[in-house]
């Protein structure tokens, strides 16, 4: 398929002044990465809310994992294999790689049918969520990351639209000699992954990484076989003493069949099976990115720094849906092929001053943030005649803007030895912009446009009761905007944008305590979150769905986690999440009238994990791991749910260092070692009731690294 690309006008956008940022200074580079493997490596440290502090100094919810963590004894097929010990986030595996993974925190994104919605991700800093609130982790290169924070809770509110949650990626630097990595990675359906890593640093300051990987599968269900290439490049170059440049890039290519969802009967008869219309019209999906960003960061004197980030990117996505012949006869339908070209970019510069108030210490941080997305959207019949599954007629064309530009400030006073208090404002303005070009009888100019805003403030108040143990409280206000995506179809097969729909806004609140003990960090939140016009599904039928406002809901819930080291080489961590979401107002939607008091679809009332593992540094390893979810609703009527399951994970490797050049480690591993049929993910009101996306039986994986230093 041939794609045309409008030239991008957000180069003109961005370019002055990115430029006159650059100009200013380039800037230092962040503290060095650090392991979460434990106490005896490097203090561990969070940049989620924009200054370094350790877990247990940060008065919110926040998570680190280790990227080794995220490798070891795993296939690295998707991130949804290491990171179920957060408490609060929830991954979803569709086991279905042309839809992405289905991640949530504290509900937020749970009703996402593909992409991730309501949840920030960022990639060394570089946005991954669009200005429009939907982003994708496809692009994540497991085998290059150094860590993973994720922040719940009102400080998220700080990082704008969409901001439910926020989960950031940073990769690792290279250091000291040249270092060189491959591994293989085999398992169940045709799974295989080969991957190779390089990195290192010289002595005049420059550091580097380079990346790659390829992802084979012939899938668990019927027409699901997918492959995923992924490269990520890191170069840091040290300026001066008091300053840095860092560059990232990285591309991802993804071809992956679409099995869809399938109804109560198929997904009890026969879980691998794929809806009758997934292989009638070959649904399928095609993405192709590449970005790329410069962060520079520069110590002006003992008591200022700025940071400055660009980035720019490119995204090309073509999906072939199972929309049915006689359903695209209408003039205002859209054909059943999705043909997307995505241009974005971005910046963001901030100022960060160290002073005093009072006589006790005060940190200021002033910033503004400014992103782009053009996207050129098409859209095609599905058949040419009697052949179903190709390019047919074009049915729709329009370009699509949608940009921000959000100021913020923060700040963050100790006015005693143990009490601390934090404040933040940000100004979030988001502005869509749609011109028709499909323009024929029975289709009119839908043209049109909608700007959303809002300022959203949080605090939070901490107190370190012990040097042992700190307690905290903090409330917030955030917004979330429709997406280019539940923008993009009106109910009842109308043509043009669905700019009724108006942003949700919540006010989030939660008092906390963190507790150093037995070699880890104990963490307990309650929570409460309340929100007003919720953006919920409307209809969901052939691969298309449809929104609406829906009222106040509200989400009430408690977290509980740990990680450590309990005796000698054992290590042990554990999360546990209990939710109650629900509407708060009735309303009527997907064909039916919804009473008050119902769940929101999408999420689990529960969620537990524990794992346990022998990892000494070198010789044999083994472990297990434990995961439960309790039901999950799948529509708004809730008249029918996924039941909740019970999943067990074994694993086991040998680490082998011949020489203190090589290193070699090798595992094998069953996951779902009971066989519980159960569904991985649900789509939420789907129209023909296929709300279930069944998850693996027993499979197993096995795979071996070899690294070299020279």
């Amino acid at each position: 398929m041939t794609m045309t690309r409008t030239t991008p006008l957000l180069r003109t956008t961005l370019t002055p002044v990115a430029l006159g940022l650059l100009i200013a200074g380039p800037a230092y580079a962040q503290p060095a990465a650090v392991s979460a493997e434990g106490a005896s490596l490097k203090a561990i440290t969070v940049t989620s809310t924009r200054q370094d502090a350790a877990p247990f100094e940060v008065p919110a919810s926040v998570d680190v994992i280790g990227g080794e963590s995220l490798r070891e004894s795993r296939p690295q097929a998707t991130l949804a294999e290491g990171l179920g010990a957060v408490p609060g986030l929830v991954l979803q595996n569709r086991q279905n790689h042309a839809q992405d993974l289905q991640l949530s925190i504290r509900g937020f994104g749970a009703r996402s049918t593909f992409g991730i919605r309501g949840v920030r991700l960022y990639v060394d800093g570089i946005p991954a969520t669009m200005p429009d609130g939907q982003g994708q982790s496809s692009n994540i290169d497991i085998g290059s990351i150094e860590r993973v924070e994720v922040l719940r809770g009102p400080f998220s509110a700080l990082y704008g639209n969409s901001s439910g949650g926020v989960m950031q990626v940073f990769t690792e630097t290279g250091e000291g000699p040249p270092t060189l990595t491959g591994g293989l990675a085999v398992g169940s359906d045709g799974l295989r992954r080969y991957s190779a890593k390089g990195s290192g640093s010289t002595a005049d300051g420059v550091d580097w990484l380079l990346s790659a990987s390829r992802f084979e599968t012939d899938g668990w269900r019927e027409h699901s076989a997918a492959t995923r290439n992924t490269a990520n490049a890191r170069v840091g170059v040290s300026l001066s003493e008091d300053s840095r440049l860092t560059l990232v890039l990285n591309h991802v290519r993804v071809n992956a069949q679409d099995p869809l969802g399938l109804d109560l009967g198929q997904f009890t008869a026969n879980p691998r099976q794929a809806t009758p219309q997934a292989t009638q019209f070959d649904t399928r999906k095609t993405v192709d990115q590449t970005q790329g960003g410069l962060v520079w960061e520069r110590r002006i004197d003992a008591r200022n720094d700025l940071r400055v980030m660009v980035y720019y990117g490119q995204r090309q996505t073509v999906q072939f849906q199972a929309i049915p012949v006689a359903a695209q006869a209408p003039a205002t339908q859209s054909g059943g092929v999705i043909d997307l070209a995505r241009d974005y970019g971005g910046i963001d510069a901030r100022w960060t001053t160290r002073t005093e108030l009072a006589g006790r210490p005060l940190t200021l941080i002033g910033g503004i943030g400014i992103d782009v997305l053009e996207e050129a959207r098409r859209g095609w019949e599905n058949f040419v005649g009697p052949t179903l599954g190709v390019q047919g007629n074009l049915r729709r064309d329009e370009s699509n803007r949608v940009e921000n530009i959000d100021p913020y400030l923060q700040a963050r006073w100790h006015f005693t030895d143990r009490w601390s208090l934090e404040a933040g404002l940000r100004h979030s303005s988001v502005r869509f912009r749609s011109t028709d070009h499909y323009i024929v009888p029975g289709n009119g100019d839908d043209s049109g446009a909608a700007d959303y805003s809002r300022a959203l403030p949080m605090a939070a108040l901490r107190y370190e009761a012990r040097d042992d143990v700190s307690l905290y409280g903090a409330i917030g206000r955030g917004f979330e905007t429709p997406t280019f995506n539940e923008l993009s179809y009106r109910a009842g097969g109308l043509a043009g944008l669905n700019f009724d729909l108006r942003p949700s806004v919540n006010t989030s609140a939660e008092v906390g305590a963190k507790q150093r003990l037995a070699g880890g960090l104990l963490t307990a939140a309650l929570f409460s979150t309340r929100t007003d016009d919720e953006i919920v599904t409307a209809t969901n039928s052939g691969g298309r769905s449809t929104f609406q406002n829906a009222g106040r809901t509200q989400r009430h819930g408690f977290e509980l986690g740990w990680a450590g080291r309990i005796a000698g080489h054992w290590r042990a961590q554990a999360a546990y999440t209990w939710i109650d979401a629900t509407y708060r107002d009735g309303f009527c939607g997907a064909g039916a009238c919804v009473p008050a008091g119902n769940r929101i679809p999408g999420i689990a009332r529960q969620v537990a994990q524990a794992e346990i593992a022998w990892a000494p540094p070198e010789g044999w390893r083994a472990g297990a791991e434990l995961r439960h979810v309790s039901d999950i609703a799948v529509n708004d009527g809730n008249t029918q749910s996924a039941p909740g399951y019970t999943t067990l994970g074994l694993h086991a490797g040998y680490l082998l260092r011949p020489s203190p050049r090589w290193e070699v480690a090798a595992f094998a591993r069953v996951d779902n070692a009971t066989d519980r049929t159960y569904a991985g993910s649900v789509i939420v009101n789907e129209g023909n009731a296929r709300y279930y996306e069944s998850a693996p039986g027993r499979n197993w994986s096995t795979g071996v690294t070899a690294t070299y230093r020279f």
